[in-house]
């Protein structure tokens, strides 16, 4: 297996350092052509308004949105969680381009600045079901984006509680803000969508690597689905040729 890691800008020496630790080689992918031989795709945490500029220069944008299209894995960290959201609140002026595909609303540096980096502990039952492991993860927030809006098809995988200068509501409903006064805020910093993975934290940045172990779990499981798929399709297709077999005279020696 051979996993891309987008290498425009930012952490993507660590998340392939952290893919050797599991035996498996992290491809770094600068051009769209490179993306035809990985089988899934990292995109690392960095400046997202860099990375954008840079990936529209080499006209990566295209290929990416095609390689979230054909269903194959890819997972972003902090900026790479900007770049696959449908939508992005909290933006430079002028916005950014992304690439889309997962059904959730990014509010860019949810938590601040640079200087209002920080880590925190996160519960995260889903991964330790599948990874084991202790039950928290030690989450590192750069600058990061937090998730404000999901849809209906993502799982939210993690959350925190937000800052009290934080409103994580999008909409100016009264309703919404009197039920939300009764409990806790909470910012979601990490979801699952189908083949797209994304956290606001930094598991690169950490000697953990379960969120790395978790995803090509899932790269694996979506290619052995695909490889069933065209199995299937073949053999109920009615319009499926088997290619002919010949029968080829057998040679016996005079």
């Amino acid at each position: 297996m051979a996993v891309g890691v987008l290498a425009l800008q930012g952490s993507f020496n660590e998340h392939i350092a952290a893919l050797r630790k599991l035996g498996v080689k992290g491809v770094e992918i600068r051009k769209p052509e490179q993306l035809q031989i990985v089988s899934a795709l990292i995109i690392p945490g960095g400046e997202s308004t860099t990375m954008a500029k840079l990936a529209k220069y080499h006209n990566l944008f295209p290929a990416l949105r095609e390689f979230v299209k054909m269903g194959k894995p890819v997972w972003g960290t902090c900026a790479g969680l900007i770049f696959l959201a449908n939508k992005a609140t909290g933006q430079k002026t002028g916005g950014q381009e992304l690439i889309g595909g997962l059904d959730c609303m990014v509010h860019r540096n949810f938590f601040g600045s640079q200087l209002q980096s920080f880590e925190a502990e996160l519960l995260i039952p889903k991964l330790v079901a599948e990874e084991g492991g202790p039950p928290s993860f030690r989450g590192v927030f750069i600058r990061a984006p937090g998730i404000i809006e999901v849809g209906p098809e993502v799982e939210v995988l993690a959350d925190i509680p937000t800052p009290s200068d934080k409103n994580v509501h999008s909409g100016p409903s009264v309703e919404s803000q009197q039920e939300n006064a009764t409990m806790e805020n909470k910012v979601i910093v990490a979801v699952k969508q189908g083949n797209l993975l994304a956290t606001a934290f930094h598991p690169e940045l950490t000697a953990d690597t379960r969120w790395h172990s978790y995803f090509l779990k899932m790269t694996s499981e979506i290619s052995e689905d695909a490889s069933s798929s065209i199995i299937s399709q073949s053999t109920e297709d009615p319009h499926f040729q088997k290619p002919p077999i010949f029968d080829l005279p057998i040679y016996q020696q005079q």
